[in-house]
């Protein structure tokens, strides 16, 4: 999403963070966020349909010519627990308080709706021109430690690098990692970075220790360009098939499915042939084979994906049953045969199946 049209004459609305950086690099913006200098849940409803409100954070979605656009108003805050959602100690505060509760120099720029003017507290211009991360105080990262990964994700999506102090207060922080932390915004900071599907950012992650955030046991890169491996094998959870490999996930929460995901990898043991091998993966999900391929063994992963997966068996229940053959726990006893038979020779017709189902059960 870009910078929309906001008719306001006011000299308190400014376009803030994210949607300025991406407008002076030339690329396009994920949302919109403009910031009123006082109370937003007083003046941006305004501009539209309101279609959500946190009066704790002063902000308020509203619906603007079709776009949903976050105003929020200015505000200070201060992080009474280290590594947790700050607690927010006044609404309404100067644009200068405001931008410099942020996390980088290059997201604490803000640009007036009313005439376009950057507005740049931080020496954040200068550190975009020159493709640097420095973080605004020498506390950020204790105060929050998911900027550690939300460098490593615009380090990887716009080709920056840390400048030299940050990196070292990274270094710091990554030495003496305070563990008490909101893990649900750490798992959100791990799918925006690594469903970018890069490999260079995984690399990253591993080689510069960022991994220990989530996971403190020794932890080594795979020999495995996993980025093209993904471009091969596309998946939905791309983000699963780099942390899943981790060895320590207890501190973060994962849904129903992505629990699966990681179980039914990690359930798999030795593959010693086609029929092991197929039954191993057949519906599993794409991440839980890809994980094995990774972690495990290439060879067998692939060897289902490219060929073993398109072998499917023609005969069905109803065909036994016309074959006299009573519905018990002998139906998938008849299947494996003919299933060990068909990874042989894929060219077996359904006649051909049904052959074999006659004779196990003579």
């Amino acid at each position: 999403m870009d910078i929309i049209n906001i008719y306001d004459n006011s000299d308190k609305l400014y376009y803030i963070g994210g949607v300025v950086r991406d407008k002076l690099l030339g690329v396009k913006s994920f949302d919109v966020d403009i910031t009123y200098v006082g109370n937003a849940l007083e003046y941006c409803p305004k501009f539209g349909d309101v279609i959500q409100e946190n009066p704790d954070f002063g902000t308020v979605r509203v619906n603007v010519d079709g776009c949903e656009v976050d105003f929020a108003s200015t505000r200070s805050e201060i992080y009474e627990k280290k590594g947790h959602i700050p607690v927010v100690t006044k609404i309404g505060c100067s644009l200068k308080e405001d931008v410099l509760r942020r996390d980088f120099t290059v997201n604490a720029l803000a640009m007036s709706v009313s005439n376009g003017e950057i507005v740049d507290y931080t020496g954040g211009l200068e550190d975009l021109k020159n493709k640097i991360l420095r973080v605004l105080h020498d506390g950020s990262f204790i105060d929050d430690p998911t900027r550690i990964i939300r460098g490593l994700k615009f380090r990887v999506r716009f080709g920056f690098d840390l400048e030299e102090h940050t990196r070292k207060l990274q270094e710091d922080y990554l030495l003496n990692i305070n563990y008490d932390m909101s893990y649900k915004r750490v798992k959100k900071e791990l799918i925006e970075t690594f469903n970018l599907n890069s490999q260079r950012a995984f690399e990253l992650f591993v080689d510069e220790g960022i991994y220990k955030l989530v996971s403190p046991e020794k932890f080594e890169l795979p020999k495995v360009n996993i980025e093209e491996l993904i471009k091969k094998y596309p998946v939905q959870n791309t983000w699963l098939v780099y942390v899943g490999l981790l060895p320590d996930l207890s501190r973060l929460e994962f849904t129903k499915e992505e629990r699966k995901i990681l179980e039914d990898f990690r359930s798999i043991g030795d593959l010693k042939n086609d029929f092991e091998i197929y039954k191993a993966f057949d519906g599993l999900a794409l991440e839980s084979i890809l994980l094995y391929a990774i972690a495990k063994d290439m060879a067998s992963a692939l060897r289902y994906l490219d060929v073993l997966q398109n072998i499917k068996l023609s005969v069905t229940g109803d065909d036994l049953l016309n074959l006299g053959i009573k519905p018990s726990p002998k139906y998938q006893e008849i299947f494996d045969c003919i299933l060990h038979e068909k990874l042989k020779n894929p060219e077996m017709t359904k006649d051909d199946e049904i052959v074999i189902a006659k004779i196990y059960n003579s």
